[in-house]
């Protein structure tokens, strides 16, 4: 009964196999990337960014259909294209960033699904927003895994200034010129981890890997390693957990996996040390322990 509910279907189909190696690569590169959204009050930044991703690859699309090559280019080119368009309006008006960041967002989401609609496919319009982590082929997996190593990578030369940046940004401009390269590679790494869970994910839900599992163990965890080892625990589990049902239940296994990741972080909300009972009811907390 538990081989047959748990095991089966990654034993017995190819395609549960493929889902299963991308959320692995996805809780790896995309989850690390949104701890550090969550703690430098940055989370709304990968939901903007995740938008903008949407009309450059709906213009590689138009021009190459489903070229993998296509979308990802254009995906990247357009997340980089937004996250410093947005920069520049805050540094030259009155607007912040994150007022920007939601303009651009806005007229990007509404560009990249006008440039779809003109090829005529709402099945391929629904798999852009959507994703498809269960149809991952060999060039995908490769991909997502490819960014997910880049990210890695990245994340542990970028660790000590990020670290700092997110406890006293004005001390890192002060003592060290890596804020700069800190700020500007860790958003070269949200716009790739994005795009890599837009192929997966689709661009409306592939922030939720990054975001979700990040807010549910800053809830369980204070010291930064064990945040970071959580959150990608939980991004995993949550991914295992989707396409298990997806399988079982046929459901689209993208937003089987969010809600997971969502139904943790409330699960998270209530019972952490961080939660709602431990704030508000500490003495009840202390009994049920």
């Amino acid at each position: 009964m538990i081989y047959d509910i748990f095991i089966a279907p990654f034993v017995d189909f190819d395609f549960m196999r493929g889902g299963l190696v991308g959320t692995l690569a996805l809780a790896l590169g995309a989850t690390p990337v949104g701890v550090f959204l969550l703690l430098r009050r940055m989370s709304l930044m990968g939901d903007a960014v995740s938008h903008a991703i949407l009309p450059g690859a709906a213009l590689g699309y138009l021009a190459c259909g489903l070229s993998l090559g296509a979308m990802t280019a254009g995906g990247i080119i357009a997340g980089l294209v937004v996250v410093f368009a947005a920069g520049l309006v805050a540094r030259a008006s009155n607007l912040k960033e994150d007022a920007s960041l939601a303009a651009f967002y806005l007229l990007s989401l509404a560009a990249g699904i006008t440039i779809v609609s003109q090829s005529g496919g709402n099945i391929d319009l629904l798999r852009l927003l959507f994703g498809s982590v269960i149809a991952l082929d060999n060039a995908s997996l490769l991909l997502i895994a490819t960014i997910a190593s880049i990210s890695l990578f990245g994340m542990a030369l970028l660790l000590r200034p990020l670290t700092l940046e997110c406890l006293d940004p004005t001390f890192l401009r002060a003592v060290s010129r890596m804020s700069p390269l800190a700020h500007y590679g860790f958003l070269l790494l949200a716009v790739l981890n994005l795009v890599s869970g837009f192929h997966a994910l689709g661009t409306l839900m592939a922030v939720g890997i990054m975001i979700l599992p990040a807010a549910s163990a800053r809830l369980w965890a204070r010291r930064l390693s064990t945040m970071l080892a959580l959150a990608v625990g939980l991004a995993f589990v949550a991914g295992v957990a989707g396409l298990l049902l997806s399988f079982h239940i046929n459901v689209p296994a993208g937003p089987a996996i969010i809600l997971v990741c969502g139904l943790t972080y409330f699960i998270s909300l209530l019972a952490a040390p961080g939660g709602l009972i431990a704030l508000h009811w500490p003495g009840r907390q202390h009994l049920s322990s």
